[in-house]
């Protein structure tokens, strides 16, 4: 595995080793030795697992306080476009994101430390995405930051025409009053 720290400080792109030959590949997603060396300690407690169709948009989400998950993201089928946004106060790169492109195809995997808002575009007809998360989902503290949000200024794959979000994504909060409520 080879990790590849981001311009946002605790995340991390995963890239996997496949030995294949003509019958297909193997390789490992996760190993805690190599995890704990790069990224240090983290217990996962939840898998999570989402089937999404191209143009879908998920997110930006987010569980605040005590509630709040690291999280190691992968896609097994398809291709996305994954988004990360700091929320973590006195950061250096509070408000800040990054995007990365995951896909069945290229095996990236993308962690996320607590404190990160968090969302995807599909860009392939279809994608399965599967997460590992440290902290298990709490619904009382689930928050959603506004995906188009002006001062986010994240610059989506798609255009906004064509992106299709929930009726909660929609409704997200503005990053100037997420900052109240963290």
């Amino acid at each position: 595995m080879k990790f590849t720290q981001q311009a946002i400080e605790g995340v991390w792109l995963i890239e996997l080793v496949r030995h294949g030959d003509e019958r297909g590949y193997f390789c490992e997603t996760f190993r805690s030795d190599l995890f704990e060396a790069h990224v240090g300690k983290i217990d996962f407690v939840q898998d999570n697992e989402s089937f999404s169709r191209r143009g879908v948009m998920r997110g930006l989400h987010f569980q605040r306080g005590e509630w709040s998950q690291a999280k190691l993201v992968r896609v097994t089928r398809g291709e996305i476009v994954d988004i990360v946004v700091d929320l973590r106060l006195g950061s250096p790169t509070f408000g800040r994101h990054v995007m990365a492109r995951l896909s069945a195809e290229n095996g990236r995997q993308l962690f996320m430390p607590r404190g990160m808002a968090h969302g995807f575009v599909v860009l392939s007809d279809e994608a399965q995405f599967q997460y590992k998360v440290d902290n298990y989902y709490a619904p009382q503290a689930e928050m959603t930051l506004l995906y188009d949000d002006p001062e986010l200024a994240i610059d989506y794959p798609l255009p906004a025409a064509e992106l299709l979000l929930s009726p909660k994504d929609r409704a997200g909060i503005p990053l100037k009053q997420i900052v109240e409520l963290l």
